[in-house]
């Protein structure tokens, strides 16, 4: 005989539905264990059935070490801005960032493999998926970052989590640091200097240059001319150091990070959601769907 005690510890241990909990009880005899088991056998077949959803919402969020020497940005999406905004879903992410830092994973198969830093026992898949039942909506890491450093590292969060920068610099101070993250997060850099452009990006913008040049009624020559000036245009937009400093347009990045002897090594810029095509839906016809 299964007992409301019963009932109420194994929803207050996994977080499922009361009826789920008085069945599964029910089917294995009341042992708790065998129980959590096979809600999350049925929280997986759960998850599955919401793979197919698009999460272009969610959150980016950075951890760096006490120490300062090493940091991680991560980014983990969900279905919906209203689960973004799950208090449980945000220690989740926050978690998630940490346990990059400390554990190291090569990539998303390890890190998702690995040992939880928050719940012994389960791997990180384990828990992401409790939490996909749990909360009801598919949910996915979708990538990280990870910096060790001999100087400093520093972060920026952006709008709640909606954009998360992490900049691993020498020399400087944490300041200086802190406005490298905010430029980034505002001029969206591509690539740190011009030397870390791939030739091939270079060679087909200067491709689109000197055809657009040349639609303009210049001769070829002379467009070839006019590339190697628009060229430093180009630099100025993709690269960090090359930019003009938001917080001062009179100067270039370069010459903040030289006043204050800092130099960046390596940055990474998260925005949650980009390059997700995410699926438009009719309201009005998703009702009727649900009517019918």
């Amino acid at each position: 005989m299964v007992t409301a005690s019963q009932v109420k510890d194994l929803r207050e241990k996994t977080g499922a539905g009361m009826m789920d909990c008085k069945k599964v009880l029910t089917e294995t005899d009341g042992d708790m264990e065998k129980a959590i088991e096979l809600l999350r056998e049925r929280g997986i077949a759960k998850a599955a059935k919401k793979s197919g959803r698009v999460a272009a919402e969610g959150l980016v969020e950075a951890y760096i070490s006490e120490d300062g020497k090493t940091g991680a940005i991560v980014e983990v999406n969900a279905e919906t801005d209203f689960v973004a905004k799950n208090e449980e879903f945000k220690a989740f992410v926050a978690s998630v960032a940490k346990q990059v830092v400390e554990k190291d994973p090569k990539d998303l198969e390890d890190l998702l493999a690995q040992e939880s830093i928050d719940e012994a026992g389960k791997t990180v898949k384990d828990v992401l998926t409790d939490k996909i039942a749990k909360i009801g909506e598919n949910m996915n890491i979708r990538r990280f970052v990870r910096f060790e450093s001999d100087g400093l590292i520093e972060k920026y969060i952006h709008g709640d989590g909606k954009i998360a920068v992490l900049v691993n610099m020498k020399g400087g101070n944490s300041e200086v640091a802190k406005d490298v993250c905010m430029q980034i997060a505002a001029a969206r850099p591509e690539y740190l200097n011009e030397a870390s452009v791939p030739e091939d990006r270079l060679e087909k913008e200067k491709e689109i240059l000197k055809v657009q040049t040349m639609n303009e009624g210049k001769p070829e020559a002379i467009a070839e001319k006019i590339v190697q000036g628009r060229i430093r245009k180009f630099f100025e937009e993709v690269c960090l150091v090359d930019q003009v400093f938001v917080k001062d347009p009179n100067k270039k990045v370069s010459d903040i990070l030289k006043e204050n002897n800092a130099e960046v090594t390596e940055f990474a810029r998260f925005e949650k959601g980009e390059g997700i095509e995410k699926k438009e839906e009719n309201f009005a016809e998703e009702v009727m769907k649900q009517l019918k």
